[in-house]
């Protein structure tokens, strides 16, 4: 396990022992995406509701099989050290935590942010988070564009990639495993440093059923919803069996196909079964539908299903994450070989792909999705991933072309 955490104010470099924070309700001040920097910023908005933030009061990144644990104790000790004015008294008011871990925490590294500012949107009210002694400038800046974008295979071309897909179809039929959900990546390189909030801003403007976020050059707008709690109460959105979109005169029956695909409805019962059984531990009551719905987003549609549930007792958020993580959505089932069959396959470190994006405050409630249709950045270079789930029934060139259309997202984004 490695820990490294800074506590700093960058300038005047006060103890933490001397944050205060105040939260306070304010006018509308825009669209929250609009108000971030582009350094040390932190979102993870939906339709315009949610929480921004930046600078950093203080930072935790870590790895090993101990991440949750380790970031739940180190959260509760900076909260010691943190006094807080709160007049608004909203879930995501006060201190908050945002989170951004890895797909495979035994060996990928997670990252945990305090900032000193947030700016929060929910039920009709804005707030704003700030330490006493630092009011923040809101304001709005112009973005530039990234200039000419050049694309490269990532760890694998197509064609290698539908070979792991067929290997892994082979292995689900042998009986090994019932499905595995396989990844690639695509790298981007722009012309100019590219500023993230041209991603952040775009995934915004189109992708307003999705949940955008941004953490530690990770930017992505993601429909799946692992696990949301307020009070006692928890939800989870899964998202399981797609299609591409074809038109307003052909969604209709895209839609009625995808409900009755056997192959789509066996990925989705997976998904649904991988969730129930590691959530229903914490409740004292889960409420999951018959049968799923569709989830319809701008290029695609989704088997979904919204799961309820009431906690007992009062288990920590990220405990609860730790045990959910990694679903059969996003890794397969058994978990345990599905994740060793990924890192043979695969050829790649997912990093923070498809691992738990989001936050929580400190009376316990909080938002975590799974980091999809995203996108690594590091200056120029970008690394973009898209996954499919798969199970027997599966075919290998379909499965690229579902990974193709999950990864427009990013490219939509980064290119307009």
């Amino acid at each position: 396990m490695s820990v490294a955490h800074d506590l700093s104010n960058r300038g005047s470099e006060p103890q933490q022992n001397e944050v205060h924070l105040r939260t306070r309700a304010i006018d509308d001040p825009g669209r929250l995406v609009d108000l971030l920097p582009r350094e040390q910023a932190v979102a993870w908005v939906k339709d315009d509701e949610g929480l921004i933030g930046w600078g950093e009061i203080g930072r935790l990144e870590i790895k090993g099989p101990d991440t949750f644990a380790e970031a739940s104790r180190w959260w509760r000790e900076q909260l010691a050290e943190i006094t807080v004015t709160d007049e608004v008294g909203e879930p995501g008011s006060g201190a908050v935590l945002f989170g951004s871990a890895a797909f495979d925490i035994r060996t990928g590294a997670s990252v945990f942010v305090i900032p000193r500012i947030v700016v929060g949107r929910a039920n009709g009210r804005t707030w704003l988070t700030s330490p006493d002694d630092e009011p923040p400038l809101l304001s709005t800046a112009e973005v530039a564009t990234p200039g000419g974008i050049r694309y490269a295979d990532g760890a694998q071309t197509a064609a290698a990639w539908t070979s792991s897909v067929a290997e892994g179809i082979a292995r689900v039929r042998a009986g090994d495993l019932d499905k595995v959900v396989l990844a690639r990546d695509l790298m981007a390189t722009t012309g100019l440093s590219l500023d993230p909030r041209h991603l952040v801003r775009r995934l915004a403007d189109r992708w307003t059923e999705c949940w955008t976020y941004e953490l530690d050059g990770l930017v992505g707008a993601t429909p799946e919803l692992l696990l949301r709690r307020t009070g006692s109460h928890v939800t989870s959105r899964v998202l399981a069996g797609t299609a591409a979109r074809a038109g307003p005169d052909q969604d209709e029956a895209v839609g009625r196909a995808l409900l009755a695909s056997i192959k789509d409805q066996d990925e989705h019962r997976y998904a649904i079964a991988s969730l129930t059984e590691t959530l229903a531990p914490f409740c004292t009551r889960l409420d999951v539908p018959q049968a799923p719905h569709l989830h319809t987003l701008p290029t695609l549609m989704h088997l979904a299903t919204d799961v309820q549930g009431e906690l007992g007792g009062d288990p920590d958020l990220l405990s609860i994450i730790d045990a959910i993580h990694p679903t059969a959505a996003v890794c397969g089932t058994p978990r345990e070989v599905a994740i060793d069959l990924i890192a043979e396959l695969e050829g790649m470190d997912r990093g923070r792909y498809a691992g738990p994006v989001g936050w929580v405050d400190s009376a316990g409630n909080g938002e975590f999705g799974v980091a999809l249709r995203c996108a690594q950045i590091e200056d120029r270079a970008l690394r973009l991933f898209a996954g499919c789930g798969i199970v027997a029934d599966s075919d290998p060139e379909a499965e690229l072309v579902e990974a193709q259309v999950k990864l427009l997202a990013i490219r939509d984004a980064l290119e307009s």
